[in-house]
């Protein structure tokens, strides 16, 4: 062993008894039932730790090898196989993402052909996070790339960095476009298998797997079981594997594209996945400088040194990978609690040792913020309150708001009558709403579920007073997501439409009524083009051609005498013809 390695050595063994006395410290704070850190240094991996447990009720410990979910450290890998492509030849990432991706859209037409692959890497595509689309688990990666259509950008492209999961899904089927195989198998065949990594891509394979930790998360400070919580956009951050294994892939990324003697991608391509390409943001901590993203990696600096990073966090998980590629250092830190600021205490803990700094009391800063956090929240809770306009009623029986309301990208909420209390359910989760003020209800708050707590539902009438549509802030950087009600009553019933056919007569006008070759109903006017008319509620249509024009069909019974136009300038009847049934 040179002098070198054995400065190395001593520094390591030098760091264990004060590592290992704050990750007690820290993890007892936050409550954290297991954690895994590895380090690399000159191009290997120099200490592993494991500490806990990963599973409390199974008292099974935390090991070097213990699967963890990295959660989005995942989308350093998918930039990576990019990267990969891209040295193939099979793409040019600044080439727009729909010549590779035809039937990739978003609701701007301009953006739609201008987004590149850079740019979806990046974060830059002008879509926020949106994540509630992907957030219940029920959909694949194939089935949400057509839904990013019908989602509200709120900045343009490159004019901001805004992280988007969506995004890097569409990168993951990308991926399997140009390579012929599935992201799981391309990423295996090309990059963790020839690294020595055992990774996994689901729930169920981390379950099945030899050394699974089990997910934990936090409500106020009591510590409960983690949900279920499946990462569909797969791309976006749902690898598993062990701390021991990450080290070999920041032993790739520190070797600038080598491993063991084997190059898996030019050293140019890893600087241009590490070089800051979009500005993040200002760390309100004066050890950082500006923040910026790359290709699947942030880029910062930490009191002097170039790091390049990427954390990770879903219900029950919280992740950290951070890269010294000047000082050929790399630590990271994977725990099975969320949230939680045991990766970054332990992370910088370790690089200030190893770069022989006085180290920065993180835990105690962090650990200081938690308490102020803690005993904040009754204040928080007063000022929602304080928000709420007392003594008003809802301006509708409760049963007339019953129906169900439909988005083209997040899906039906359907609002039922039970108890006397409306309830809300919307794609496999549910609960009783409780009035607010006015025409808003909110959603309860459900500790051991999936559940947007909190959530304003708020109902929108027309000038007639029906409830056509409501609304909810599922994306809070835009406005609010509107789901139309979806029609109901005698209105998509075929046999009641047959019934309104017929002539229509007011004043010397004849409004004739047919149905055309797929049941639908069509108004022609004297003397005016034909128009489509879309079941409503009721016995009302809108008139499709006509923006704010419906009409109602009235009559006793079987009847049907007359036809009423809702118009923005008024309301006008007409009455069946005499020689009409």
């Amino acid at each position: 062993m040179n002098a070198s390695a054995d400065i190395q050595s001593s520094k390591i063994a030098s760091l264990i008894p004060d590592l290992d006395l704050l990750a007690a410290e820290a993890m007892a704070v936050w409550k954290v039932p297991g954690a895994a850190l590895a380090i690399v240094q000159g191009g290997e991996v120099v200490l592993t730790r494991a500490y806990g447990q990963r599973d409390v009720e199974a008292d099974l410990p935390v090991t070097p090898h213990t699967h963890f979910v990295i959660c989005s450290i995942t989308k350093s890998f998918t930039a990576t196989a990019i990267a990969l492509l891209h040295n193939k030849g099979a793409l040019d990432w600044s080439k727009p993402v729909r010549d590779y991706l035809p039937e990739f859209r978003l609701c701007d037409a301009v953006a739609t052909e201008r987004v590149t692959v850079r740019d979806l890497l990046s974060h830059q595509s002008g879509l926020p996070r949106h994540d509630w689309i992907h957030l219940p688990g029920d959909l694949a990666p194939a089935e949400m790339l057509p839904l990013m259509r019908h989602l509200e950008l709120s900045r343009d492209i490159r004019a901001a960095w805004q992280y988007n999961n969506l995004c890097y899904n569409a990168l993951g089927l990308m991926i399997e476009r140009l390579s012929g195989k599935s992201f799981e198998s391309f990423i295996r065949e090309r990059l963790t298998d020839r690294l020595g990594m055992t990774v996994s891509f689901s729930l169920g394979e981390l379950e099945a797997g030899p050394e699974p930790a089990r997910p934990y998360k936090i409500d106020v400070d009591t510590r409960l079981p983690g949900l279920r919580l499946p990462i569909r956009t797969t791309a976006a951050g749902a690898i598993n594997t062990s701390v021991a294994d990450l080290g070999n892939w920041m032993r790739l990324h520190l070797g600038m594209g080598e491993f063991e003697g084997e190059r898996l991608l030019p050293a140019a391509l890893v600087e241009q996945l590490h070089a800051p390409l979009v500005h993040v943001g200002k760390s309100e901590f004066s050890e950082f400088g500006q923040a910026h993203y790359g290709l699947g990696f942030q880029s910062n600096a930490y009191r002097g040194d170039r790091v390049v990073s990427h954390s990770g966090g879903w219900n029950g998980w919280g992740s950290l990978m951070t890269l010294v590629p000047e000082a050929g250092i790399g630590v990271a830190v994977l725990t099975n609690r969320s949230p939680s600021e045991i990766p970054p205490i332990l992370t910088w803990y370790i690089l200030d040792r190893l770069r022989e700094r006085e180290p920065v009391d993180w835990f105690a800063r962090f650990r200081k913020m938690r308490e102020e956090f803690i005993a904040h929240i009754p204040a928080d809770k007063e000022a929602r309150d304080n928000t709420r306009h007392k003594d008003t009623r809802p301006a509708h029986a409760l049963s007339a708001y019953v129906a169900d309301y439909a988005h083209p990208a997040y899906g039906v909420i359907s609002i039922a009558e039970r108890e006397d209390a409306l309830h809300w359910s919307w794609r496999g989760m549910g609960a009783a709403l409780s009035h607010w003020h006015f025409e808003t209800f909110v959603t309860p708050e459900i500790v051991d579920q999936l559940h947007p707590d909190h959530l304003f539902i708020t109902f929108q009438t027309d000038r007639h007073g029906n409830i056509v549509h409501l609304s909810a802030p599922l994306e809070p950087t835009v406005k609010d997501i509107i789901f139309e009600r979806r029609a109901a009553g005698d209105c998509v019933d075929p046999a009641f439409r047959a019934r309104c056919v017929g002539q229509f007569r007011s004043g010397a006008m004849t409004h004739r009524v047919t149905l055309d070759g797929e049941g639908r109903l069509v108004l022609k006017p004297d003397y005016q083009p034909a128009y489509r008319l879309e079941p409503q509620q009721g016995r009302r249509f809108r008139i499709v051609e006509l923006e704010g024009f419906a009409v109602e069909f009235r009559g006793e019974r079987e009847g049907i005498s007359q036809l009423v136009f809702h118009q923005p300038n008024g309301t006008f009847v007409a009455d069946r013809s005499s020689d009409q049934k």
